[in-house]
């Protein structure tokens, strides 16, 4: 009946009358007399609703695990690959339905029509996690061992239902994925960073080094690209604010995205990449691929950790001095956290004009701090002066976003550098988000404004062919 993918050796056994149970608990209720007869000897109890779930859900848990072993037994993993999704849920249904005959269990058809889905996700995709994969609301999914499943929605955090049954459980899904893009995770290289098929960023951390079970992270890679239309929509900026950045951007002044984690730098990153030419070469370089740029001649570059071994790394830094040689005309970087700084701001100053990248910082001026603190930690031995000389002439703007605390992303400001003033990197803020209170159930009152600073580049603007009104910078009264 179902030989298409089964291994040959695999023997089918006569599958026997299956009664339908509306439920497990019904299914006890069939034992032999012997135990029967023992319960009428006791008292009756009756069990607490939530402790008749829990079991159930054991049960199902436990059903689940044993077929799915017995699926593993059964089926021919190697002609899976080309198999289609119809045949492959009909194998594993009547491939489950003969285990359950055999085994004596019965379902009702909801339980019967779960564990079906179940169990496919397990044979082909990353079992508990699939369903939150699928899940177009959630952006984030954090595990904290086998029993604690969390999700980010609209920038909140939500403990979920999901579970894995145990913490073998949750490692066999673990190195499924990490065996996938060639990696490996176990007690002597206990972390691993790597990227699902459908480009979502993936991190794990096992025992020892994870003290109550492995902790995984998973930042879903979204297929629809927000666009400047979009996060104004979203309120993340004002029409004014998007009209200056595309000035900044198509007159090539190098920007640095600034934030914090889950901020929304990527995001920003990618909505400001559309600005660019389509006539431009691009060169991008990311740890884990997630830009989605929409131009023609763009080529995509993402560093190697190294092996077990310790060997075959290749860094950021590596990346980007090879992207040098191959006549970009922007490099776009999608994070900039070592070493690789202070090339990134020598292709900034050496006629990369309108590169990008982001840093992790709470401010503009922070964000000068930490470009100070990474050429310090590269080792290279440059007084202060220079440092900030060689910062200021690179960098032109700072975007800054942020994560308020109603788990909204906002921008909440644009800064110039205009210079030095001394040993002083010189900055002026053009646009602000300025928070006013609280709602009663702590959403921020707050409005985009321009601070009545005119823009440093206007002139630039002007004879590129964005002659921006001036009206853009002036400020806006609380509405």
């Amino acid at each position: 009946m179902f030989s298409k993918y089964k291994k040959p050796d695999a023997k089918s056994a006569p599958a026997a009358p299956v009664e339908i149970i509306d439920n497990i608990a019904a299914f006890e209720e069939k034992k032999p007399a012997a135990n029967s007869a023992r319960r009428k000897a006791l008292k009756p109890a009756a069990a607490a609703p939530i402790d008749k779930e829990v079991k159930r859900k054991q049960r199902m848990s436990d059903i689940k695990l044993e077929l799915h072993r017995a699926l593993l037994d059964n089926l021919n993993l190697a002609a899976l690959e080309h198999a289609t999704e119809q045949d492959l849920r009909q194998e594993i249904n009547e491939i489950s339905a003969e285990i359950l005959a055999e085994k004596s269990i019965v379902l009702n058809r909801e339980d019967r029509m779960t564990l079906n889905s179940e169990l496919y996700d397990e044979v082909t995709g990353l079992g508990p996690l699939e369903t939150l994969l699928k899940d177009e609301t959630v952006n984030d999914i954090l595990v904290n061992g086998p029993q604690q499943i969390f999700v980010e929605r609209e920038g909140k955090l939500e403990l979920t239902d999901v579970t894995f049954k145990d913490e073998r459980h949750l490692l066999r899904i673990i190195d499924k994925i990490v065996s996938a893009v060639g990696r490996r995770v176990d007690e002597s290289n206990p972390y691993v960073d790597a990227r699902l098929q459908d480009g979502s960023r993936f991190n794990a951390m096992v025992p020892p080094v994870a003290v109550d079970g492995s902790l995984v992270s998973i930042r879903k890679f979204k297929k629809d690209k927000l666009g400047i239309d979009d996060l104004v929509n979203f309120g993340a900026f004002t029409e004014e604010m998007a009209a200056y950045l595309q000035a900044a951007v198509a007159t090539r002044l190098n920007v640095i995205v600034s934030g914090g984690t889950g901020s929304g730098k990527t995001t920003t990153l990618n909505a400001l990449s559309s600005f660019i030419d389509n006539a431009e070469r691009i060169l991008t370089i990311e740890d884990t691929a997630e830009l989605q740029l929409q131009q023609t001649h763009v080529g995509r570059m993402e560093s190697r950790p190294p092996n077990v071994e310790g060997k075959g790394e290749v860094s950021p830094r590596d990346c980007l001095k090879n992207a040098l040689r191959m006549r970009p005309d922007r490099i776009i970087v999608g994070e900039t956290r070592g070493e690789e700084v202070i090339d990134m701001l020598q292709a900034m100053n050496t006629g990369h004009d309108g590169s990008m990248t982001t840093i992790h910082a709470n401010s503009a001026r922070d964000g000068v701090s930490r470009l100070e603190n990474m050429i310090a930690m590269a080792g290279i031995e440059m007084p202060l002066k220079a440092v900030r000389s060689q910062i200021s002439s690179a960098v032109n703007l700072i975007v800054q976003a942020s994560r308020l605390q109603d788990g909204s992303r906002r921008m909440t400001s644009i800064t110039e550098i205009t210079g030095m003033e001394g040993d002083v990197i010189s900055m002026q803020e053009i646009f602000r988000y300025q928070r006013v209170g609280l709602t009663p159930d702590n959403k921020i009152i707050g409005h985009f404004t321009a601070t009545g600073v005119r823009s440093h580049y206007a002139e630039r603007f002007r004879m590129w062919g964005y002659d921006l009104p001036s009206s853009i910078y002036e400020p806006v009264a609380a509405q």
